[in-house]
This record gives C-alpha cells, structure tokens and sequence, in this order.
C-alpha cells in the first residue's frame, strides 16, 4: 500500500479527478495549499500596480492505493497533471510514501481491503 501526495496547479484538479475516476481510482482527499518551487512567486499587477506575490496557489492531491494500481495512478497523474510543455516549471510534483496500515474506521476492514 502507499499514499500518493500529488502536488499540483488548481486548474488541473477537475481533470485530475475525473482521469483518476475513470481508472477506478475514486477516494483521494484534496487541500488548498500555497507555496514556491524555483519560480519564486510571481510578479502580478492589479489596477495598474505592479506587486510580488510570494506564494502560489496549489492543490494537494492524497491518494491511498493498493499496489498494483500505484504505476497506473502515477502515469495517470503525470499527464493529466502536466500544464504544458516538458520541464515546466511549476506543475507541480508527486511524491509516494509507504503506508504501514490502514484501518476503515467504520466497519471491520484492515489492510489492502480497506483502501
């Protein structure tokens, strides 16, 4: 088992879910994050005026999958997810994280089951 945490730009996440739902990969949970990688922020202008905006909006994505489906779900957020061009900067990153136990809080099931 592992938990994918999927790192990614707002505009993608409607595509995200719906390529990932369409594989049968259909419980993920989604936050609001802010933050920087090598672009910095960006400079913006509102009403004429020129201003830095240090952080950046993203959406984390967490996926907990059973592993034969974790390079299905990989291979599906990498294109999905992708804005553009290869070696965008700023479409984010997915990282895969070994998950020890899962416990189905409401019913009996433990393990890969319960996923």
């Amino acid at each position: 088992m592992k938990l994918i945490v999927a790192v990614i730009q707002p505009t993608k996440l409607d595509s995200v879910r719906t390529a990932l739902a369409e594989m049968a990969v259909e419980r993920l949970t989604v936050f609001d994050a802010e933050g920087y990688g090598r672009q910095r922020g960006q400079t913006a202008t509102f009403r004429g005026i020129e201003y830095q905006t240090n952080l950046l909006r993203k959406v984390i994505v967490e996926i907990a999958v059973n592993d034969d489906f974790l390079e299905r779900t990989l291979s599906t957020l990498e294109n999905v997810a992708r804005t553009g061009q290869e070696g965008n900067i700023g479409d984010g990153k997915i990282f895969v994280l070994p998950i020890e136990q899962v416990v189905q809080i409401g019913g009996n099931e433990k393990g890969p089951s319960a996923v």
